[in-house]
């Protein structure tokens, strides 16, 4: 398994790569909706626990970068397109001017997150098929999904909750539903606005060639450091699967 990243802006690789050098573009991108413009305590509204307490949520060493003023250029999304054979864009509803029309395909996230200022879901814009799917993961505050077979059912175990450390931080799980439903083992994926670093963890899980982009140094430095400390784990835990697959397998040339 290869997982690649680079602290540089993506465009000085993108118009170097090969046509559909890429199997699959998964992406992120800046939305351009002034996010990072937004003080985080001003969204730190008291959470309603499991055991009926209302708590507030501490504070979060998170980039002060104001990486979201913009949207991605069109010539960004016409290297992505070039170098990639399907592509899977988060919050494509931000870029209807950017994006082709022939594809009416949508993974639509809903984030179970209840009454607040933040969307109800989120759109991942995508060719891979043209119909459009729905699937859900609490993602709301401290409040955050069992697993994916119970979604909707908040995790008991606050220390078993993943920990936030980008502000627009995509959970781990999303995108282990997305690489489960959508991308064969072993792709060769290309992330170019890496962020928390979720994408690359479930990339990583599913065995796949993996070459991500990171322009901001701290969103980096965090992303790097998150992975390398779960890639231990990660290792175990594939090898494990691996190994049941692989005795699994023995057993069914056995019988037959």
């Amino acid at each position: 398994m290869n997982s690649i990243v680079y602290n540089k802006d993506c465009m000085i690789d993108l118009v170097n790569y090969k046509s559909n050098h890429f199997d699959y573009a998964i992406v992120d991108p800046n939305w351009g909706i002034k996010e990072t413009s937004i003080k985080p305590e001003s969204r730190n509204n008291p959470v309603l626990q499991t055991n009926g307490k209302k708590t507030k949520i501490p504070p979060k060493d998170y980039s002060d970068s104001d990486w979201d003023l913009n949207k991605p250029t069109k010539d960004y999304f016409h290297h992505l397109f070039r170098i990639s054979r399907y592509q899977i864009i988060k919050g494509g509803n931000h870029f209807t001017n950017l994006l082709p029309e022939f594809s009416s395909g949508r993974i639509v996230w809903d984030k179970v997150n209840g009454g607040n200022d933040f969307s109800d879901c989120e759109i991942f814009w995508t060719n891979i098929f043209k119909s459009t799917r729905l699937f859900s993961y609490m993602w709301n505050g401290m409040l955050q999904g069992e697993s994916l077979l119970n979604p909707k059912k908040s995790q008991g175990n606050k220390s078993l909750c993943e920990k936030r450390i980008h502000r627009c931080q995509t959970p781990v799980k999303v995108y282990d539903y997305i690489y489960k439903n959508y991308i064969p083992k072993g792709s060769k994926i290309i992330d170019t606005h890496l962020g928390s670093g979720s994408n690359r963890i479930s990339a990583y899980k599913n065995e796949c060639i993996f070459v991500g982009y990171e322009i901001g140094k701290k969103e980096f430095k965090d992303q790097e450091n998150r992975f390398n400390e779960i890639k231990p784990n990660l290792d175990i835990e594939i090898k494990f699967i691996n190994e049941i697959k692989s005795k699994t397998n023995n057993v069914q040339e056995t019988l037959f």
